[in-house]
């Protein structure tokens, strides 16, 4: 198909995604409410001092999932990051490095939920982000940065390492330095940022993160305490998509200001609104696109040196921390089983993902500590209580909660693993106190060009080696590992629909209207087996862990211009 044809069946999608928003699935509630976005930067003034937000040990909302918690952040400590993903594969060039997505963000329902758990459900409380990824270079990253490790040629498949004898020039532990970058998007309505996950009121905004990791892995050595100390183990490049493409603050992991809004100069969604998010890769660095085609508005990002982008130097005997000014570049060309970042938990190049697992009711937190101090509805007291805010911390849905950071919701029973999702209900129902789901197409390469086949994969397995389990999984035997997660009343998982003669994936339950594939009507048959992945490890030796449930499809069953999907029995059961 050629690029003019292709474009105006973008258009013809577009246009069709936004008349299907405007449709009464759920009502745009956060429309009927009168709110300054000026005022709603800082509405957590009591609790943003619990919050460093660029500390990957603590701050889980906003971080790549490692392989082994432990073995970076220490002895007994979890973080946890739950996140269903759906991974596009090809071997076409540009699968890895120029990928364009249509996206329709969410409504919530009309009513606001009740402090008690007995009222309707947000987006904020089943994701404080959804993202697209894709890997990058980044050479004084892991696995290897004082090792010797080739550089991290960019858009190049030559980066390919995942051989687990020591002895093959591409042992995993000689893989060149990579990172991963997360274009996150942002619901509204809660606590704010830094603090919280909110960005204003009523509006999503969306920003561009890059996460690197300083550890040299087969020598078992971290970057030195102060780098530590300033940028923690797990540095965070990151930068609001605004308006002018300009960041508003240094993208450098070492600027604490980062995470500050700018109202006047961020780029703010509504709703409801249809949207096309390309990225790809630039001579001055990797780019993300956004055009709102309901708001008629545009941002834009670059992992540039101007927009300050940079690499943690990786110095383990140095006494201070120095970042590099440097722009960020896709690590692969293409899109595959053997494009990993060999340090993540996760598989992926090019995916879809989102964060869950972050929200539990808590009527009154303490400040000081950021942990509830009195439980609301019929939810007890536990651990994971923690990294809360009380209601008044709120810009609009005046309720408290905990987002449970260090550790997550580690027993699995908070409103993302109830049947709180879109789906899981009747349709009058899930209307009324459910939000919409996330509609989002199958990426295209290069803006013409389908992906061949996807991927279903969760990283529960990583995520259940936790000590609050009573039978904690073991991730090298396989036991204990399970999908939905113990205590879990729900688990969300992809389904496809039809909009303007386009298929489109859509996340929640088997039972959203107009659904045409449920991959075997469960999470359990979609997301499929244990995956065991090879890893690096100290002495050059490999390590083998179960982190993933992953079922590879042999084609692609939700093309953007394919037609109606085909059944794919045979391949979920």
């Amino acid at each position: 198909m050629g690029l003019r044809k292709i474009n105006s069946r973008l258009v013809v999608v577009l246009a069709a995604l936004a008349t299907f928003a405007a449709t009464p699935l759920a009502a745009a509630s956060t429309g009927s409410t009168t709110a300054n976005r000026t005022g709603a930067t800082s509405s957590a003034a009591g609790t943003t001092t619990q919050v460093n937000r660029g500390d990957c040990s603590k701050s889980s909302n906003w971080c790549t999932e490692v392989a082994d918690g432990e073995q970076i952040f220490g002895e007994g400590h979890y973080v946890g990051h739950d996140e269903p993903s759906l991974l596009y594969y090809s071997n076409k060039p540009g699968a890895g490095n120029d990928n364009t997505y249509l996206v329709r963000l969410p409504k919530d329902p009309p009513a606001q939920p009740k402090q008690d758990g007995s009222g309707t459900t947000w987006n904020f409380q089943l994701h404080p982000a959804f993202w697209f990824g894709m890997a990058m270079c980044d050479d004084q990253s892991a696995p290897g940065p004082a090792s010797g490790n080739a550089a991290c040629k960019a858009d190049s498949d030559s980066n390919i390492y995942n051989d687990s004898d020591p002895a093959s020039p591409h042992y995993i532990g000689k893989h060149p330095g990579s990172a991963f970058m997360e274009m996150q998007f942002y619901p509204p309505g809660w606590v704010t940022q830094p603090a919280g996950n909110s960005c204003d009121p009523t509006k999503w905004c969306a920003a561009l993160n890059i996460d690197s990791l300083s550890e040299d892995y087969n020598q078992g050595l971290p970057n030195n305490t102060a780098c530590q100390n300033t940028v923690g183990l797990e540095p965070v490049n990151f930068a609001f998509i605004t308006k002018s493409g300009q960041a508003t603050s240094p993208a450098d992991p070492s600027n604490n200001n980062r995470f500050n809004l700018d109202p006047t100069k961020d780029l703010f969604m509504g709703s409801g609104d249809v949207l096309s998010v390309h990225m790809f890769d630039t001579k001055a660095g990797f780019k993300v696109d956004i055009n709102d085609a309901t708001a008629g508005s545009h941002g834009s990002m670059t992992a540039s040196v101007p927009n300050g982008f940079a690499q943690v130097k990786f110095d383990p005997t140095a006494t201070t921390c120095t970042t590099i000014p440097s722009a960020y570049h896709p690590m692969y060309s293409t899109s595959s089983e053997q494009t990993r970042v060999p340090w993540a938990a996760h598989s992926y190049n090019t995916a879809y993902s989102d964060e869950t697992g972050h929200f539990e009711y808590c009527a009154a937190a303490d400040p000081s500590t950021g942990n509830c101090t009195q439980s609301a509805g019929t939810e007890p007291l536990d651990s994971d209580d923690n990294f809360c805010f009380n209601p008044t911390d709120s810009s609009l849905v005046k309720i408290g909660g905990c987002v449970g950071e260090s550790p997550t919701d580690d027993d699995y029973d908070g409103v993302p693993y109830q049947n709180t999702w879109p789906g899981t209900g009747t349709p009058s129902v899930d209307r009324a106190t459910k939000p919409q789901p996330i509609l989002f197409t199958s990426p295209l390469i290069k803006g013409t060009t389908q992906f061949q086949r996807v991927a279903f994969e969760t990283d529960l397995p990583r995520i259940e080696d936790n000590d609050t389990l009573a039978n904690p999984c073991n991730r090298t035997t396989g036991a204990n590992c399970v999908n939905p997660p113990p205590g879990a009343g729900f688990y969300p998982m992809f389904t496809t629909t039809h909009v303007g003669g386009a298929c489109i994936w859509q996340e929640g339950g088997a039972k959203i209207p107009g659904t045409d594939n449920t991959f075997g009507g469960s999470s359990t048959t979609e997301f499929g087996s244990l995956l065991t992945n090879v890893y690096p490890g100290a002495g050059n030796q490999p390590r083998f862990l179960i982190n993933d449930f992953r079922q590879v499809l042999p084609t692609n069953p939700c093309t953007l211009f394919g037609g109606r999907a085909q059944t794919l029995n045979s391949a979920v059961h």
